[in-house]
């Protein structure tokens, strides 16, 4: 039987050592969840944990790396199912918020990522997520759906008050009637950014 390549190997073992650590950080918590537990749950040992990722911490990285890359998947899903641009990016923006009440976005992502990583606008995801917001902020203005002067410091705004909005859902109470005001204040945020046309006739 031939063996697999190194390459192969190794990102096995990295996609095995992330899915036994979402896990136990989706459901044990960062700081509850044994490192001895979750790797041996994954055949893999605590020293194959420090060699690919540096640490619980880098483990961790990895981890939201992954669960943000699903949420973009997702996130331009809704928006691409929409009949116009302006619709599809209110929608977008309010899907983000109110994926904060979903268990294991709001543990990880919201609750001990920050903890654990620092301030969320640090994060290496950042860039990626800001060029994203101004280029759909750029297509709306480029169709005349936007009134916006600035794309890029509209999206960094933009993303801040998301941001900010589902970290507050995820520490809140009661999450759920939380989610609802960040939604609503959030929409009438976002029609400011719209390009109002006279009724005719």
């Amino acid at each position: 039987m031939a063996h697999k390549p190194r390459s192969e190997m190794i990102a096995e073992t990295r996609a095995k050592l992330v899915a036994a650590a979402r896990d136990a950080f989706g459901t044990d918590g960062y700081a509850n969840a044994s490192m001895d537990d979750f790797t041996a749950g994954a055949g893999l040992t605590r020293g194959a944990l420090y060699h690919h990722f540096g640490s619980k911490e880098g483990l961790l990285e990895a981890v939201i790396m992954q669960i943000d890359a699903e949420m973009t998947e997702r996130l331009n899903s809704i928006s691409a199912r929409c009949p116009d641009l302006w619709q599809g990016f209110v929608e977008e923006c309010v899907a983000y918020i109110e994926m904060a009440l979903e268990p294991e976005i709001q543990r990880i992502m919201l609750l001990d990522g920050p903890s654990i990583l620092g301030d969320p606008f640090n994060w290496p995801n950042q860039p990626s997520c800001i060029s994203s917001l101004k280029n759909s902020l750029e297509k709306l203005v480029a169709s005349g759906q936007a009134d916006v002067a600035d794309p890029e410091a509209t999206a960094r705004l933009v993303s801040g008050a998301s941001l900010h909005a589902s970290l507050w859902i995820a520490n809140a109470d009661d999450p759920e009637a939380t989610s609802k005001r960040a939604v609503a204040a959030f929409k009438r945020l976002l029609e400011g950014l719209r390009t109002h046309r006279p009724a005719s006739g």
